[in-house]
């Protein structure tokens, strides 16, 4: 049964997927929610959610002096769509104790396929050969929590991969299976989810941080967190992809892994909250440096030059990234927040698993529509600007390619990218955004663009 159901689905068009998928999410949603009146999913050992997000773009028209395998198009795009369904499953275990579940549906395409800017533009996209809707297991993990207070508990409410359920203010946390690192690290209240903020790559997380994972976003490993009140400190060790930002995961001991800690301390300025992030990262896979790239274009080493690009499986590990990255943000009023993150890594190897940026600068606030009477809704402005390393600027400027960015050329300038959206609340589970991006320098070009870029999407959240 099970196989004729993938083969059906195989072979329907990806409107129909989109529809049948998302269909059966929403229907094995609203059954759960008929039995006994919802008891189900009023049950606290039980969490359900589904969300679907449709993201439609286009971009204008820009003077460009040339353009490579991987440039943005210089001409009109329209009507890029990607999607993104998920069904969101918790069940408590055991005393501190619960697994997740979350299948997900996920699709489309991005502007020239997610190529051509470092800072891409649709959060909601990815580099993939094939746009078809596919059906995934997104995470799948547990959780155990350990107790170091045993007098102080703080009441934690039901929410996306979140049971209902006391905790105790001070305890360890560990999570193991298959998770997003930007699950745990990075986090900001006002830049962090392209489905209902901003929609850019290098505003959802810290464009600097080549954050281990497979082309949709996700690795497998172990977090461990020391949560106290004011504080939490947390590390891990995860899988990183065999191929650059390809779906092939491996971890091996002193040759593929990546490590993360971060450090997180709780403020408050005139009784406001705000929160600082300090980020350290390091990672060993097979990437390349650039320095050898500029070696395989001088000798023709097609081998080597799609190890970087994200055609080709490296056949010799050594690769090594660190990187650091600072993430604040402050409630100002009780409608307005700020946010700020710069980031940094050594930019010496090739970018291997998020997006080649090797440094970034960006700042932005976020406003709430209660000074015009829509509470729920939301609009955000920030701008970001972008750069890379010596090293990576000859690769681009030499015709080498990664596996965003290259346009055969490069008359280096920073990539700047302002971004404002508006989200409104139409229903009490549908919300719709409208979305502005100018990019300036794509992909580090100045004999690129600008380009500007006009989004809408639609989010449903049950």
């Amino acid at each position: 049964m099970v196989i004729l159901f993938l083969r059906s689905l195989k072979k329907m068009t990806m409107q129909r997927k989109i529809l049948f998928i998302s269909a059966l999410f929403l229907l094995i949603y609203f059954h759960l929610s008929a039995q006994e009146n919802g008891a189900l999913l009023k049950d606290s050992s039980w969490s359900f959610h589904f969300q679907l997000t449709i993201i439609s773009q286009a971009h204008s028209g820009f003077k460009s002096l040339y353009s490579g395998n991987n440039s943005l198009a210089d001409s009109v795009e329209l009507g890029a769509t990607s999607i993104t369904s998920t069904m969101f499953i918790g069940r408590k275990l055991w005393k501190g104790a619960a697994i997740y579940l979350n299948p997900e549906l996920s699709g489309g395409k991005g502007l020239s396929y997610a190529l051509g800017v470092a800072g891409a533009l649709n959060g909601e996209t990815y580099r993939i050969g094939d746009p078809s809707p596919v059906l995934s297991i997104a995470r799948l993990y547990l959780q155990q929590s350990i107790s170091l207070d045993k007098k102080n508990y703080d009441d934690v409410d039901e929410g996306i991969n979140q049971i209902k359920d006391k905790v105790p203010s001070s305890r360890i946390q560990l999570t193991g299976g298959k998770f997003s690192m930007s699950d745990f690290y990075d986090r900001n209240s006002y830049s962090h989810d392209p489905r209902t903020q901003f929609m850019n790559w290098s505003l959802m997380s810290n464009g600097a941080w080549d954050y281990p994972a497979n082309t949709k976003g996700y690795t497998f490993g172990l977090i461990a967190e020391l949560i106290k009140p004011t504080w939490s400190l947390r590390v891990s060790s995860v899988a990183v992809p065999k191929i650059a930002n390809h779906p092939e995961m491996e971890y091996k001991f002193s040759k593929a892994h990546s490590e993360t800690a971060e450090l997180e301390k709780k403020i408050n300025i005139n009784k406001r909250k705000g929160a600082v992030r300090l980020l350290f990262s390091y990672t060993a896979s097979r990437a390349p440096t650039y320095q050898q790239g500029m070696d395989a274009l001088k000798t023709n080493d097609t081998t080597l030059l799609n190890v970087i690009s994200g055609n080709g499986e490296g056949s010799s590990y050594g690769g090594k990234k660190t990187g650091l990255a600072l993430n604040i943000e402050q409630e100002l009023t009780d409608a307005i927040g700020a946010f700020a993150r710069i980031g940094w890594n050594d930019g010496k190897h090739a970018t291997w698993a998020f997006t080649e940026i090797d440094q970034t600068l960006q700042l932005g606030l976020s406003f709430k529509g209660t000074r015009w009477k829509r509470n729920d809704d939301v609009a955000g402005i920030a701008f970001v600007a972008n750069g890379i390393s010596s090293d990576h600027r000859d690769f681009l400027k030499a015709g080498g390619y990664g596996f965003i960015i290259g346009d055969g050329n490069l008359n280096y300038g920073h990539e700047s990218i302002l971004e404002a959206y508006y989200n409104a609340k139409i229903y009490n589970w549908f919300w719709l955004t409208f979305d502005y991006q100018f990019v300036n320098h794509p992909g580090y070009n100045k004999d690129r663009g600008p380009a500007h870029v006009f989004g809408i999407r639609g989010h449903v959240e049950l």
